[in-house]
């Protein structure tokens, strides 16, 4: 248990308490500082432990093992461990160019202001689809994979910057009228996964 966890396990214990105080002796809230206890058991101790919650969840959900969770999932978990050097969820999760802890989070935020709360929405927006059947299968986007998110990694990396094909459409790859997508276009490949072998290393801890 982490010390936010406990921090937390702590605050509701607190809250609980003083709920149960103001509950047993109901004729403390008449006065001033039994009002003023009143409101933190009832508002400001319950709102503390809500965001407390919900950060810490936010928090997890940022995680490979949170996202993978998901069944309908399961087959752009396998993609990460396929045997093939252009298959691109592979090369970059098997030599750890992204955080293997949070690869599904590295590649799919939109590196915004408020990129963090749209990766939310879309992501219950899936769910909502998934719950009632609605979602497509094999997942799909709701808008273009932008290159700002290759871009957040790849950019002054000598690399992308020295290699005669990144040079040559720099300009394009910047504006997004070009997209990386167009060369780098073996991604997930979940419909036909069964054709690669699998890699069986440790990418470790």
């Amino acid at each position: 248990m982490t010390g936010f966890s406990i921090t937390l396990c702590a605050l509701g214990v607190a809250t609980l308490a003083v709920i149960a105080l103001v509950l047993r002796r109901p004729e403390a809230a008449g006065a001033a500082g039994g009002k003023i206890l009143a409101f933190v058991a009832l508002f400001v101790l319950p709102g503390l432990l809500l965001l407390g919650g919900a950060g810490q969840h936010y928090q997890q959900a940022k995680t490979t093992q949170f996202c993978l969770s998901c069944h309908t999932l399961g087959p752009y978990g396998e993609s990460l461990r396929a045997d093939h050097p252009s298959l691109l969820p592979a090369a970059h999760y098997q030599n750890r160019r992204i955080p293997t802890d949070r690869a599904c989070y590295a590649c799919h935020t939109n590196y915004t202001m408020f990129g963090d709360f749209d990766d939310k929405v879309r992501g219950v927006r899936h769910v909502w689809h998934n719950v009632w059947g609605t979602g497509s299968n094999p997942v799909e986007l709701y808008e273009p994979f932008p290159n700002r998110t290759c871009l957040e990694c790849h950019k002054g990396a000598r690399s992308y910057e020295e290699h005669p094909d990144h040079a040559r459409f720099h300009a394009e790859l910047l504006d997004g009228s070009r997209s990386c997508l167009m060369c780098h276009n073996l991604v997930h490949e979940v419909e036909t996964l069964d054709r690669f072998p699998r890699w069986e290393g440790d990418v470790g801890p």
